[in-house]
């Protein structure tokens, strides 16, 4: 596996950077500030990042988990530290099945995460970034509305739903398969 560092984490990676205040950390210097205003510091075990843009950034998808108890969406208008390892980087691009959702079922929230991190736990199907995207953008429309499950036989809706996202995220079936085993 690819050891990342400050001269390549930038180049085609995917990154989960925890949310730190600023307040923990009064002597940030900054080593370098990237074209679209980002600020990096460089430590030996990682980097910290000061920006207001998270997600996608260039060929990177890096996302900033909150540290904020009542929120876990990030609000990109306000800059944001974020830290990461060296060892939470990983590879990304379009080409290779790199990636997997999941999902919390507590908050309903849904992520794109990375094959090679610690988290995966082999259910998940690992797609490609762009089929990953398609998939969550269906199981958004699953957890938004239960106009989908007009027609289908079940006593229980939200185990039907837990049921059919689960199976969108461990298996290729369609949307349209799926709720067949319904009906």
């Amino acid at each position: 596996m690819k050891k990342y560092n400050k001269n390549n984490f930038h180049k085609h990676t995917f990154c989960i950077f925890k949310e730190v205040k600023l307040e923990e950390f009064p002597s940030l210097s900054i080593h370098y500030k990237s074209k679209s205003g980002s600020q990096y510091s460089f430590t030996e075990k990682g980097v910290f990042r000061i920006s207001n843009h998270w997600g996608r950034a260039s060929n990177c998808r890096w996302r900033l988990i909150s540290c904020s108890k009542t929120s876990s969406r990030i609000n990109n208008s306000q800059p944001r530290i974020g830290y990461a390892d060296w060892i939470d980087f990983y590879p990304n691009n379009e080409t290779e099945k790199l990636f997997y959702i999941a999902i919390d079922w507590e908050t309903r929230i849904l992520n794109f995460m990375h094959c090679h991190s610690p988290q995966f736990n082999n259910k998940a199907l690992v797609r490609t970034a762009s089929e990953t995207a398609k998939r969550i953008k269906q199981i958004q429309e699953v957890l938004k509305d239960k106009q989908w499950s007009k027609y289908l036989n079940f006593e229980d809706y939200d185990q039907l739903e837990k049921e059919v996202v689960e199976e969108l995220i461990t298996t290729n079936f369609s949307f349209l398969e799926i709720k067949r085993k319904f009906q």
